[in-house]
C-alpha cells in the first residue's frame, strides 16, 4: 500500500490555485492532483479502538472568478487502509466529497500583493467504513450535507525574477444534516424492519467540530503552475451516542492549467 501511494505521489499532481497576479485572474482554472498522508480513524459503531494507516486523496477543482466574486467547484475522492494498534484488524474507508463555495474579495488589510477572500460553502459527503474483522454490523455508511464559512488568502512575491505565490485556505462546517444509526441499532433494523430511530440527525458546529486547512506554495512552470503543500483535515462528530473522527495530515503536489 505504501509503495503504491508513493508511486502515485510521484507521478500525479495535487490541488493548488494558479493566478497571474493578485487581482488579475484567468477566467477559468482547472486543478487536478493528489494528496498522500497519514490518517487516524475512530468509529465507535464498528470498534472502540482507533485505527491508523495511509490515505490517498484525488482532487479536481474548477475556479471561476467573476469580478469581485469567485466560484469554486471542488471534487475529492479519498481512500484509506488502516489497522488497529495490535495489527490484528483492518478497516477500509472511502469518501467522495463535492463542495461549492462562493467567495468575495475583501480589502480589510492594505498589504501589497496580498489578496483575501471569504464566503460560504455547501458540502456533500458520501462514503463508507468497512471493518474486515466484524461479523455483525461490519460496515458503516457515511452520508451528510453541511454549510459553513470559508476563507482564502493569496500572497504573491518575486524570486529569481519569477513570480511565486503562497496560498492558504480554511473552512469549517456550521450547520448540516447527516445519516447515522443509533447506538446499538443495526442496519437490518433500519432498512428491513423500517425501525426509524433518529437516523436523520441535524448537526451544528458543536456536534461536528471539524476543520480543514491547506497551505501551498506555487511555482511557475511556463503557463502552468506546480505547487506543493500541506493538507490537514480534522473531521469528527458525536451523534446518537456514537463518536467518529478522521484526522488526516497529507502532502500535496499539484498542477493547475
Amino acid at each position: 500500500m505504501k509503495k503504491i501511494l508513493l508511486f502515485i505521489l510521484l507521478i500525479a499532481c495535487s490541488r493548488c490555485f494558479a493566478q497571474s497576479e493578485v487581482g488579475e485572474r484567468a477566467e477559468l482554472n482547472h486543478t487536478i492532483g493528489v494528496a498522500v498522508g497519514a490518517t487516524n480513524i475512530l468509529d465507535t459503531y464498528l470498534s472502540p479502538e482507533e485505527y491508523t494507516g495511509e490515505e490517498l486523496r484525488l482532487l479536481f477543482d474548477i475556479r471561476s472568478p467573476r469580478g469581485e466574486w469567485s466560484h469554486l467547484f471542488h471534487n475529492e475522492l479519498s481512500l484509506s487502509s488502516v489497522q488497529n494498534r495490535a495489527e490484528t484488524a483492518t478497516e477500509l474507508a472511502g469518501m467522495y466529497r463535492f463542495r461549492y463555495a462562493l467567495e468575495h474579495d475583501l480589502n480589510l488589510l492594505n498589504v501589497e500583493n496580498l489578496s483575501i477572500r471569504a464566503g460560504g460553502h455547501a458540502t456533500a459527503n458520501l462514503g463508507f467504513l468497512y471493518n474486515m474483522r466484524n461479523g455483525n454490523n461490519p460496515a458503516q455508511g457515511k452520508l451528510g450535507v453541511n454549510v459553513g464559512p470559508i476563507v482564502h488568502a493569496d500572497y504573491v512575491f518575486r524570486l529569481f525574477q519569477k513570480r511565486f505565490s503562497a496560498h492558504y485556505e480554511a473552512l469549517t462546517p456550521l450547520l448540516g444534516l447527516m445519516f447515522s444509526p443509533n447506538y446499538g441499532q443495526s442496519y437490518y433494523e433500519i432498512f428491513s424492519r423500517g425501525n426509524y430511530d433518529s437516523n436523520c440527525v441535524p448537526t451544528t458546529i458543536f456536534s461536528t467540530p471539524s476543520f480543514r486547512q491547506q497551505l501551498t506554495l506555487e511555482v511557475p512552470i511556463g503557463k502552468k503552475a506546480l505547487c506543493i503543500g500541506y493538507l490537514g483535515d480534522y473531521d469528527q462528530y458525536k451523534v446518537n451516542n456514537l463518536k467518529y473522527h478522521n484526522y488526516t495530515h497529507a502532502i500535496m503536489i499539484g498542477l493547475t492549467y
